[in-house]
């Protein structure tokens, strides 16, 4: 299956402000069809005929009627006041078919599915704006709230809560943790006080103190950049990996070698890599491809080590300075890649993020050496960087910040002025959010993707 290209990892969120909330007003793209429970789709449809009446006849009296929303801490949208997500959840219940009745519940088998087929389910709902219930199903079957969400993503035969979610997976460190993987908090005591169930979407920085957290909360499904384990009860939170993932070529976060994805993805090795057979404690030839998400700008881990290790020997030493260790650099990118051309690859064959026969040869000791300084010639430059990203809170209705000045002008710069009437200026601006619009949607990218905020990838790709 091929992965995503590019994950904004940062999105808008669930702001509180007053243009946020008109935006949410909008009709939902989605045509997908609200189930009640047990499937009656007639009384659902009648509550909310008698809402909307009554909110009509309120305003039609002439009193206006505040936005409704959950009370929110102020620097963290989305997350509710006292700490806690805001999240009661159903128990165990079978699944919905489309005529809205029960689907027998088979035994809970994990069945076979990738990372790649987990992120891509959890997506459906995120881009869905599935909303948040305890009662409802959606028409996939699979109940609205955060334990009915894991279950669709892992593909579950039935609605699991978070007092059974465990019994599907295997408990793993942080440090394992791989997109996918679910932090699991069950409060055995009182499950609606705080218990909650997250998917793991993969570090959005490289001190690994926030992820991408995919989860279905109030008042819809959604992802956003999330610290470790949550906003509340973090040491609470237990990773655990799904018994029935599928390994695949490239797991983790870009999908296979040739996808052309950011932080991660590699180059189309041109044959495919062979099983290297038992890894032996202490033995790094016979380590198997741990997944282009061990590599690429803010992986920090073992696998860089050993992956520059590799290369040294292989000729590759006059491209470290000091090193390698374990966060990855440009210098691990630059031996790489001429790694890579010594196979005779080019293109995104050889971009410098190891794929799994680039690292079959490296581990086998197969392949053609990096040849030398003199016999290689000029050595590739470094890659140029962009500033670092400032993070969404800079770039919202209300926002003054330098850091507004500098994506506008960058904007400008690259043929988005035609949106200012004058500036730009450090106070973020409905001109801001057009031009950012607009050069998302030059990258052909759509939907939630070309928003009009900038996340990461955008930020990347403006200053590149």
């Amino acid at each position: 299956m091929e992965s995503p290209v590019f994950e904004e990892i940062d999105p808008a969120g669930d702001c509180d402000c007053p243009d946020c909330r008109v935006r949410r007003s909008a009709p939902p793209r989605s045509s997908q069809t609200l189930l009640p429970p047990f499937g009656f789709p007639g009384r659902g449809v009648h509550r909310a005929v008698v809402v909307v009446a009554a909110a009509s006849a309120a305003l039609g009296a002439g009193c206006s009627l505040p936005a409704v929303a959950a009370p929110h801490a102020p620097d963290r949208p989305g997350v509710p006041a006292g700490g806690e997500p805001d999240t009661p959840q159903g128990g165990q219940s079978p699944l919905y078919g489309r005529d809205g009745r029960p689907v027998p519940q088979t035994t809970p088998t994990p069945g076979s599915i990738t990372r790649t087929e987990i992120i891509d389910r959890a997506k459906t709902w995120v881009a869905a704006k599935v909303p948040y219930s305890m009662s409802a199903y959606w028409s996939d079957g699979y109940r609205q709230d955060c334990s009915g969400f894991v279950s669709m993503a892992w593909k579950l035969a039935g609605n699991e809560w978070t007092g059974s979610l465990h019994q599907y997976g295997v408990k793993i460190s942080k440090e394992e943790l791989q997109p996918g993987d679910m932090l699991l908090f069950h409060n055995p005591a009182n499950p609606e006080n705080g218990s909650h169930v997250t998917l793991f979407g993969g570090w959005t920085d490289s001190a690994r103190t926030q992820y991408l957290a995919y989860e279905s909360t109030r008042p819809h499904a959604r992802s956003q950049s999330t610290p470790y384990a949550y906003w509340s009860n973090a040491d609470r939170y237990v990773p655990y990996r799904y018994k029935g993932v599928a390994v695949e070529s490239g797991e983790g976060s870009g999908g296979v070698e040739g996808t052309g994805g950011t932080g991660g993805s590699g180059g189309t090795d041109p044959v495919t890599a062979k099983p290297g057979g038992a890894p032996k404690p202490g033995d790094p030839a016979t380590t198997p491809f741990p997944g282009a998400a061990s590599f690429g700008p803010g992986a920090d881990n073992t696998y860089v080590t050993q992956l520059g290790q590799m290369l040294v020997k292989r000729g590759g030493g006059r491209f470290y300075t000091t090193g390698p260790g374990p966060r990855w650099s440009d210098a691990d990118r630059r031996a790489t890649q001429a790694f890579q051309q010594a196979q005779g690859w080019t293109g995104t064959a050889a971009d410098g993020i190891p794929g799994p026969r680039t690292w079959d040869l490296l581990v086998t000791g197969k392949g053609r050496n990096i040849p030398s300084a003199a016999a290689a010639g000029p050595v590739p430059a470094a890659a140029p960087r962009a500033p670092a990203y400032p993070g969404a809170a800079m770039f919202r209705p209300g926002a003054d910040n330098p850091y507004v000045t500098q994506l506008g002008k960058r904007l400008v710069k690259k043929g988005y002025g035609r949106f200012y009437g004058t500036g730009p200026g450090p106070r973020w601006s409905e001109s801001d959010r057009r031009a950012v619009a607009a050069f998302q949607q030059r990258q052909g990218w759509r939907g939630a993707a070309a928003d009009g905020y900038p996340g990461p990838e955008t930020w990347r790709r403006l200053f590149l």
